[in-house]
């Protein structure tokens, strides 16, 4: 079992939660990767190295998922079978949670079970408003994209079993962003979760962390923001078409289908250029199975409104209704059918290594044998 800690510029709590690491469980092996911290922190591995961690460094700074993707391959390649628990530097992760998110993956190995564990935090008490605020957006935003709940979207407390490291080190993104589309891409990859409540710990208000929480989950969740802006404006175009036609001619149905053929129409040029950016695809086939989920839609929409009129709703509330329960729906099927990408498909299961320079700073690893190679 492998502790595996990225760090860029960590603060004095790392080689103090090394050392605990292995004074409480002697069986977990701890990899640090230094991102490029530069002259200034060579004390702090230093210290790290002293306390039992084996580090390795990138020469300049790569981001945290690059430096997470470094220590997965290097753990995948001599230690094949060894499960990882991932841990921040900053000292937010106590030695006694780490431990309870490795016994989960223990646990796991004895029932043959393979899933992510995430350690969660629950936000109450003295947390900064920063953290409380921007979990609560990721959250928030992770849910509408996914249709499915996660209670602490940033944890990076999390165990990867062994026979899910090829399938992580598949997923892109070198920042902070990495960790997010890991999560994203569970759902799709048929990959469990588990989740195992941790304790919430902020040192110095939270000081040392590099992470921007709104600004960063903003980043990768973008693409669910534009689609709501999108599907807003198709809303609004769809609306008043529906009441000028349903008030000219008094039929509802026919009016529903010519005011969802203008939506559409409007809703698939913005999603293929703004939203999604596929028009390096064809068209054609893009306007096929778009048609085909517009019409599955329509069918739905139909349904529905006529459900609910018909059931004393009034035509505004009925439309709010019935356009919120399609929304999360059209998202996933544009995102992985209609407008599929690169980025967007299931991860490959092997993992590509560049040129790009990573130095073994412990002259004690744990392995003779050379560390090289960026992991994209």
């Amino acid at each position: 079992m492998f502790v595996l800690i990225p760090a860029f510029e960590p603060g004095p709590a790392l080689p103090g939660l090394v050392a605990d690491l292995r004074r409480t469980d002697p069986d977990l092996d701890v990899l640090v990767v230094d991102d490029g911290s530069g002259p200034g922190f060579a004390e702090v591995f230093a210290a790290a190295r002293e306390a039992g961690a084996r580090v390795v460094t990138h020469e300049a700074n790569r981001g945290k998922g690059a430096a997470l993707k470094t220590g997965l391959a290097d753990i995948a390649v001599h230690f094949p079978d060894a499960d990882v628990v991932t841990a921040d530097a900053d000292g937010q992760h106590t030695p006694s949670d780490v431990l309870r998110v490795a016994d989960a993956l223990r646990e796991d190995a004895g029932r043959g079970r393979s899933a992510l564990v995430l350690g969660v935090r629950d936000f109450g008490g003295d947390v900064p408003l920063r953290s409380r605020v921007g979990n609560a957006v990721a959250r928030s935003l992770f849910r509408v994209a996914t249709g499915r709940r996660v209670t602490d979207t940033q944890t990076g407390l999390r165990g990867i079993p062994a026979d899910r490291i090829p399938w992580a080190l598949g997923i892109p993104g070198e920042g902070f962003e990495y960790e997010q589309r890991v999560l994203l891409r569970l759902a799709p990859d048929g990959v469990a979760v588990r989740e195992v409540p941790i304790a919430t710990v902020y040192l110095a208000r939270n000081a040392s962390s590099h992470f921007r929480p709104v600004r960063d989950s903003l980043r990768v969740l973008m693409p669910v923001l534009l689609f709501a802006s999108s599907s807003l404006a198709a809303f609004v175009v769809d609306t008043i078409a529906l009441f000028v036609l349903d008030l000219v001619t008094g039929w509802l149905v026919p009016s529903i289908i010519a005011a969802r053929i203008l939506s559409a129409t409007v809703n698939f040029v913005v999603n293929r250029r703004v939203v999604f950016r596929a028009r390096d695809q064809a068209v054609t086939g893009q306007a096929v199975r778009y048609g085909v989920l517009a019409l599955a839609l329509l069918a739905s929409n139909i349904a529905w409104m006529s459900f609910l009129t018909e059931n004393g709703l009034a035509l505004l509330p009925a439309k709010v209704v019935t356009e919120g329960v399609l929304f999360v729906l059209s998202y996933g099927v544009q995102r992985a059918l209609v407008f599929p990408r690169a980025d967007a498909a299931p991860p490959a299961r092997t993992v590509r290594v560049d040129t790009a320079p990573l130095v073994t700073a412990d002259p004690d690893a744990m392995t003779t044998t050379p560390t090289t190679g960026r992991i994209r």
